[in-house]
């Protein structure tokens, strides 16, 4: 059974809201898929599974799932003789399921036990441009709405302006915030906010880090150690790490999730931007490849616009046709 609410996020709006975030990936997959045969009952040729793995491999599904995808199609039509449109639909979307919510079901299987740590340190990690800072913002005015309380942590020093702009989103979210003058040691900014975070009995420690380039050893391994500090002075921590990747990159975000899971390891993905752009397919490769559950999806621009992923709703916003 999956761990995801879905009728819950379909009856209060969240399906409503994915599906207007998703529309242009809809519109790459699920009328793609519509238009490979006249009718949704029609008997699917050769030729049009062809189509289908090129309109999955389009949609940025990546080509190890589609290839899988197809042969499943084919050992069903082996056995029934032939399969509709509709039929191979149904296929697709059980694969993708179970793709999607395979890791999560881990963690959540390995975290079921025992009391939730607190503070909860969280790190959060990605190049420059993906939307890092912002997310951090929408992270803590989320978990605030749930009743916790949130301190951020300016951990980002190696890029001008860094600091000041999560300064804005800590007076935006209401959140308190621990950091020092720009070129300060990372390191040592996170030190006092661990501090911090235990003296005042803080819920969840948000760490902002350096946009850091997969390149980049030094930035890399500033990264780690900031992970040991972390650890030393929190058990456990810190708790989750959270890789945010630019939807609109499509498998280029792969290479960077790569480099951040073989130094860190990571405990989830944030996607943004996946309002802006027809790729959202992604979503799967990024799952598959890692065997990291995507936590968070960017919907929009708005404080609000950071939504708990949920596969089932996601999935029938981008291969229903409806």
């Amino acid at each position: 059974m999956s761990i995801f609410n879905y009728n819950q996020n379909k009856n209060s709006g969240y399906f409503s809201r994915l599906s207007e975030a998703l529309k242009g990936t809809k519109e790459d997959l699920a009328w793609k898929l519509k238009q490979v045969s006249g009718t949704a009952e029609s008997r699917i040729s050769e030729e049009q599974l062809e189509d289908i793995e090129e309109i999955l491999i389009g949609a940025d599904i990546g080509v190890t799932t589609a290839s899988e995808i197809i042969d499943l199609i084919k050992e069903e039509t082996r056995a029934r003789r032939f399969i509709t449109l509709s039929h191979c639909r149904r296929i697709i979307r059980q694969k993708l399921l179970e793709i999607l919510v395979s890791p999560a079901e881990e963690i959540k299987n390995g975290t079921s036990s025992g009391e939730v740590p607190i503070p909860r340190v969280i790190m959060v990690v990605g190049v420059n441009g993906v939307g890092k800072t912002t997310t951090i913002g929408k992270l803590a005015s989320l978990y605030k709405k749930k009743g916790n309380s949130v301190l951020m942590c300016a951990s980002d020093t190696f890029r001008a302006a860094a600091v000041e702009q999560i300064d804005i989103w800590a007076k935006r979210t209401g959140c308190d915030i621990v950091k020092q003058a720009g070129g300060a040691d990372p390191a040592a900014v996170l030190f006092d906010a661990l501090a911090a975070a235990k003296s005042r009995g803080i819920d969840y420690l948000i760490a902002d880090t350096a946009g850091r380039l997969h390149n980049k050893e030094n930035l890399m391994q500033e990264l780690d150690k900031m992970c040991r500090i972390a650890g030393r002075e929190v058990s456990g921590a810190p708790h989750d790490i959270f890789l945010v990747l630019d939807a609109t990159t499509g498998q280029n975000g792969l290479q960077q999730a790569r480099e951040f899971s073989r130094v860190t390891g990571l405990s989830g993905v944030i996607v943004t931007k996946l309002d802006g752009t027809a790729k959202g397919g992604i979503i799967v490769s990024i799952v598959k490849e890692l065997n990291v559950p995507v936590r968070y999806i960017g919907v929009g621009e708005k404080l609000e616009d950071l939504l708990e992923f949920d596969p089932e709703p996601f999935l029938e916003s981008i291969i229903e046709a409806g």
